[in-house]
């Protein structure tokens, strides 16, 4: 067998078209582009311009492999930062890009760590940064020259860490932090190139701020704590003035803030509360509850209308003043495991994660369904081949089967396989159901109209089974497993034809569209092409150079294949000679699965971040 090694080749980029979701939980990462035609929001590692009306057109912003931790858009709009948290003992990126050309304009390193915040100066002469627990400094960088003017620890040594941060209106120079049991005002000193803090105390309350907003006369600033109340501060006397609601406290803690033109005050809580309150009486004018933590409160223009964003990895548009709220995207908020196409059709796909499956519309980029059993993960899924019920496979053990217009459930059967159901699919002809499982079993079932039967079970896999494929004619099945074997099983007389041994926990196994060979992929990060007719290995190329490989599939012409895993790359090759011809960066987390659409017009992959990306299939 050669080793080929392919990544010195050159490539070309993948390109994207899309991607559905959002990373909810970053505070205050949804944003509204003061042009009032742009939302920005970061997934992962990438920042994402997404038009507010008509078609759904998206730009991408990537910064570097680290994921996105605060976004911050200047004042005339001009432009755009993200900070993002990288491993411990490294310093993080702030990426500071250029709106209309969207060009990186500023890299600055400096925090260890993770950027907690960002904030630009009301003239854009300064971006203050405020770093994670493991930094606790304030810095002001100049973006004149495009360098640190100065820096200082953001609490006194008695509090805790700074968490919120939040420039002036008019002021370049003075600005507000706070966090734990800390608020501070401070003041740059440009010619000494120094600052100057003031703490404000707040007598005997302690509370830790999450957010911070400044009202637009810069007289006051109101911090949202998590005890689900408001501090009000003054900016001018440097004083704490007032405290409020006392009896109907935010649940969960007021986690977003807003100002409106006419003074009232929009928050976001911890458990889902949108509410209008109006500063002096803190009362709640009115208020909302959405599903997750709202964590971002954009306002679009003076506040007609606003967005909110929630760990959900969802997107709300509500209306002022009565608060009416849509839903205006959503994603999947964890670890996304498998993508599947029904037979012959890419007009929609379904994905199956943590918390459920969803089945979206490919055009339309919409969710179509949810199917959720509570406190069980999806493993796996499959169309049946009419695409009458979608077929899943469960952490419990369960083989549930749902339609995929209503998720109404068709069947389950129970203690499928002892250790979860880890590998699904189903014969062509839609009488036979294949799963496998935690224990390395690879069990035969058969469905008929109302009942769903064993066959056989055969055992001869040592480690958890990590997918299973039936060839065309339905007379043969490969299995591919973490213990270093993929097996060729006979399907009518249920019995080993060939076995392949490799020193690698084998994640993906294809066949060629002739069947002659199989390709699998895994965590030796090669690919490797087998003969299926004496199981030998014709040779193995390797696909890339940091990582496991996850997921793989092969073009329906049968003349390349792609693969993705925890480079977090999409890699496209050409099947005769194994070159790499197309490269796709977008995912934040590693690539868990991937799908060329039946129609080979476009990829599907899908990852531990969450998003679900759509690119170009190259050459349509």
């Amino acid at each position: 067998s050669t080793i080929c090694h392919t990544h010195t080749m050159a490539y070309q980029p993948l390109q994207l078209e899309t991607c559905i979701g959002f990373s909810g939980k970053v505070p205050a990462g949804l944003q509204v582009h003061p042009n009032k035609e742009q939302i920005v929001y970061p997934l992962g590692s990438a920042l994402i311009i997404e038009k507010i009306a008509g078609k759904k057109s998206q730009q991408f912003l990537a910064g570097d492999n680290n994921n996105i931790s605060c976004v911050a858009i200047s004042r005339s709009g001009r432009y755009v930062a993200a900070g993002t948290s990288t491993h411990q003992g490294y310093q993080a990126d702030i990426v500071v890009w250029d709106w209309k050309t969207l060009a990186e304009k500023f890299r600055f390193k400096l925090h260890k760590v993770k950027v907690q915040a960002l904030v630009f100066s009301p003239n854009e002469k300064f971006l203050f940064s405020l770093g994670g627990q493991d930094d606790a400094s304030v810095v002001v960088w100049d973006l004149e020259k495009g360098a640190a003017l100065c820096g200082s620890p953001v609490a006194p040594a008695a509090a805790g860490q700074g968490i919120a941060l939040a420039a002036c209106n008019s002021k370049d120079t003075t600005f507000v932090t706070a966090g734990d049991n800390t608020i501070r005002i401070w003041d740059v000193d440009v010619p000494n190139r120094k600052l100057k803090p003031v703490d404000i105390s707040l007598g005997a309350l302690r509370r830790v701020v999450n957010c911070i907003q400044v009202s637009e006369d810069d007289e006051f600033a109101y911090l949202g704590t998590t005890s689900g109340d408001i501090v009000q501060v003054s900016i001018r006397t440097r004083l704490f003035k007032a405290i409020g609601p006392e009896k109907t406290k935010i649940e969960q803690g007021v986690t977003s803030l807003a100002l409106v033109r006419n003074g009232e005050l929009l928050i976001g809580g911890g458990a889902g509360t949108v509410a209008r309150l109006r500063p002096g009486t803190w009362k709640i004018e009115a208020q909302k509850k959405v599903e997750g933590g709202v964590t971002s409160v954009a306002l679009r223009g003076d506040g007609h209308e606003f967005f909110a964003g929630t760990t959900f990895a969802t997107i709300y548009k509500f209306s002022l003043p009565e608060l009416v709220a849509e839903v205006r995207s959503v994603g999947h908020y964890e670890r996304v495991n498998q993508i599947a196409f029904p037979r012959g059709t890419s007009e929609l796909f379904a994905t199956c994660s943590v918390n459920d499956i969803r089945v979206w519309q490919t055009a339309a980029n919409k969710e179509a369904l949810r199917i959720t059993v509570p406190n069980k993960e999806c493993h796996c899924i499959a169309f049946q081949p009419d695409g009458k019920f979608i077929v899943s496979g469960w952490d419990d053990g369960v083989v549930r089967a749902f339609t995929p217009q209503t998720g109404k459930l068709l069947f389950e059967i129970p203690n499928a396989q002892s250790k979860g159901v880890t590998a699904i699919t189903l014969t062509n002809d839609g009488t036979r159901l294949i799963t496998g499982g935690g224990e390395g079993l690879v069990r035969v079932w058969k469905l008929g109209r109302d009942t769903q039967t064993l066959v056989t079970g055969m055992k001869e896999h040592k480690g958890l089974i990590t997918d299973v494929r039936v060839r065309k004619n339905d007379a043969e099945l490969v299995s591919a497993s973490a213990d270093g074997t993929c097996i060729v099983w006979d399907l009518t007389r249920f019995v080993r034809n060939q076995i392949l041994f490799a020193n690698t926990v084998f994640k993906q196994v294809r066949y060629r569209p002739d069947e002659a060979q199989v390709l699998t992929v895994g965590s030796d990060r090669k690919a490797g092409y087998w003969e299926v007719f004496d199981g030998s290995l014709i040779r193995e190329v390797e696909v890339s150079s940091a990582g496991s490989v996850n997921a793989l599939d092969i073009s329906t012409d049968g003349v390349s294949f792609v693969t993705g895993g925890d480079d977090r790359l999409i890699k496209v090759f050409t099947y005769k000679e194994a070159i790499c011809t197309h490269v796709g960066v977008g995912h934040s987390g590693n690539v868990t699965s991937l799908k060329v659409c039946p129609g080979q017009k476009f990829i599907v992959s899908v990852g531990a971040d969450g998003g679900i990306f759509r690119w170009s299939f190259p050459g349509k």
